[in-house]
């Protein structure tokens, strides 16, 4: 009975149960040597393996569901258009992090469609992790960093001052200083500081003066 359901919709003729486990286990080979090898090389978000498992396998279902039955070129064009609204929003996500996602998402795309050629799902799923085992060097990792946003309540006729009363206020020297506005009907400086993450950025309990401009 279900078979006879599937072949009036015109699931049948595109979708196999042969077919779809080879295209879900080359999938989930991919991605665990995307997420699992790949990716944890370096230190990373936490959350992050799971953003790119619930992309990619998402991705997947969609695309085998869309591929099996005879849904119009509508459905398609919107599946891409809910794509277009993923963001990775949080300050924590980097670069590396979006292309990761970006990575996931293309072998979700490869391996979800039905009646290809397996060496061909397997070719460009070879290609794709290898060139983001080349490119994504291990040995080119910088200690991660964090950055604390500062209102100083001065401005500074010399932005080489600048950091200097940061680290004197913190009592640690930032890596680097970024200044963001200075409002001169205020008279007050704002500023992105850079530090180290493993390292704590503590304030005394008492504020200190700050460091006059020479």
């Amino acid at each position: 009975m279900h078979a006879s359901v599937l072949a009036a919709k015109g699931i049948t003729d595109h979708l196999t149960v042969t077919d779809l486990m080879t295209r879900g286990g080359l999938d989930v080979l991919a991605l665990l040597l995307l997420v699992g090898w790949l990716y944890r090389r370096r230190p990373s978000v936490p959350a992050m393996p799971l953003v790119l498992a619930a992309l990619n396998t998402g991705l997947f279902a969609a695309m085998s569901t869309i591929s099996a039955g005879k849904f119009p070129a509508g459905v398609g064009f919107g599946l891409f258009g809910i794509l277009s609204l993923v963001r990775l929003r949080s300050a924590a996500f980097t670069l590396r992090d979006v292309a990761y996602t970006f990575v996931s998402l293309v072998i979700a795309l490869c391996t979800g469609l039905p009646q290809r050629q397996t060496w061909l799902v397997v070719a460009l799923d070879v290609v794709v992790l290898i060139a983001v085992l080349v490119v994504d060097d291990p040995t080119s990792y910088e200690p991660p960093t964090r950055t604390v946003k500062l209102t100083l309540d001065r401005i500074y006729p010399d932005p080489a001052v600048i950091a200097a009363d940061v680290a004197f206020r913190f009592g640690q020297a930032p890596l680097s200083v970024l200044v963001d506005e200075v409002d001169y009907v205020r008279e007050t400086t704002r500023v992105s500081a850079r530090y180290p993450a493993e390292r704590a950025v503590a304030t005394d309990s008492e504020p200190r003066e700050p460091v006059m401009a020479p």
